[in-house]
């Protein structure tokens, strides 16, 4: 009897410490927490650091916030893109991030109160040197691929990368964008839903040139010692596009949540 009574005492203090401790939820996109993602790092970062327990809670997000309102559970959302802040901004979810932007170091002016950046690139397309010796030297040779090579794009009602590329493709065609589309349809091996999706067929060899970001060669040269991954820079141009995290206006772990921006801002980040 005294062993059950020890043991259920045990059990009760560890419930209450679990109670505890505070819980910050983060929505984010798939990629956070896929094979090439910064979820898990910055999870134990983060939580290292403010003695809580972050949670990450993966799938499509402007979209969620939308049907959720004001029933959404996220503290904080990491991962909406310039593209759409426009419309995260007129929904009314977020709140001002209250962070002082002096450091950052970003090639467009930042003046934005209520959206952090931590991530920005531009869109590219990849190519594999092993797969493609004579890549095209310009957004326009993509409308000229030799017979055979392939593209993975991704779809823009679903994917961030892919959103952009459709805006890449009309800043620099404007009308004539459909023409650009009509050609290079013949070299689109599939569109996939994600860039995960997209990018796994194409280091598995399925695609000679993925959409991605100009940046991606970085990950296989500091990750795999990989240099046969490159970007295949144009002169028209690349797309740009930031990556942010804002605060949910009503979140319920408001201190958190600013600490958490806060944090993103360190080089532990």
């Amino acid at each position: 009897m005294k062993t059950s009574i020890l043991a259920t005492g045990l059990s009760c203090i560890a419930l209450a410490a679990s109670a505890e401790t505070p819980v910050l939820t983060v929505y984010a996109g798939d990629y956070f927490t896929s094979e090439w993602g910064p979820g898990p790092a910055i999870e134990a970062g983060f939580e290292a650091f403010c003695a809580c327990d972050l949670q990450f809670s993966t799938g499509d997000l402007l979209p969620r916030l939308m049907l959720e309102g004001q029933r959404t559970q996220a503290d904080v959302v990491i991962g909406l893109t310039t593209d759409v802040l426009a419309r995260a901004r007129e929904a009314g979810f977020f709140g001002p991030h209250g962070q002082d932007l002096a450091a950052l170091t970003l090639p467009v002016a930042w003046p934005d109160d209520t959206f952090l950046p931590f991530n920005w690139g531009h869109t590219a397309f990849i190519y594999d040197t092993t797969r493609l010796t004579s890549p095209p030297a310009t957004l326009a040779a993509m409308r000229d691929l030799p017979d055979g090579v392939t593209v993975v794009i991704q779809d823009p009602r679903t994917s961030i990368s892919g959103l952009a590329l459709v805006l890449w493709v009309k800043s620099v065609y404007g009308d004539q964008a459909g023409a650009f589309w009509s050609d290079l349809a013949p070299h689109i091996l599939t569109v996939t839903k994600d860039w995960s999706e997209s990018y796994g067929l194409f280091t598995s060899g399925e695609a000679d040139m993925v959409l991605s970001y100009t940046t991606s060669p970085a990950y296989h040269i500091m990750a795999e010692n990989d240099l046969s991954k490159q970007a295949a820079l144009f002169p028209e141009g690349h797309y740009f596009m930031a990556e942010t995290v804002g605060k949910i206006a009503g979140t319920d772990q408001p201190e958190l949540a600013d600490k958490f921006l806060a944090w993103v801002l360190t080089s532990e980040f």
